[in-house]
């Protein structure tokens, strides 16, 4: 007589109602509407680390060159992923699929170099530039958007 019970338990069993389907849904579309704003915004950021790395390594560069040269290393060339030799005299390496654009402009006691990318796709382009002090300013922000 157990035994008998204990299967027809299982036969009104039928798994999950519709209704708890639904809400299942409605929470993962809720979790999901929050994290994909944070993971864009996340992503966008990290992108904007090779900008930041490569100006560094020019300001560094630039010195060095100085030291040398008594003067900057100047060009209005862009090195970009297409043209990733632009700054060879000061060993800049552009590495290919590189999102940003660089150019050094100046004179033989100062220069300012500075990266240029779009993100995202709109009409705000990020901008980002280092002068011969080793400031590194984020002009524009294509984050912020």
């Amino acid at each position: 007589m157990k035994n008998s019970r204990k299967i027809q338990g299982r036969v009104n069993s039928r798994g999950f109602t519709l209704i708890e389907l639904m809400i299942v849904v409605v929470i993962i579309g809720i979790l999901a509407a929050m994290a994909i704003p944070r993971w864009w915004k996340a992503s966008e950021r990290s992108k904007q680390s090779e900008a930041k790395l490569i100006l560094k390594q020019i300001y560094t560069n630039e010195e060095t060159y100085f030291q040398a040269n008594s003067q900057y290393f100047i060009t209005g060339e862009v090195a970009s992923a297409s043209n990733p030799f632009a700054f060879a005299p000061i060993w800049v390496d552009v590495i290919g699929g590189a999102l940003y654009e660089y150019v050094i402009q100046g004179d033989a006691v100062s220069f300012t170099a500075t990266a240029t990318a779009n993100l995202d796709a709109d009409a705000t382009i990020d901008t980002w530039s280092i002068d011969q002090d080793g400031i590194l300013l984020r002009v524009i922000d294509d984050t912020a958007d």
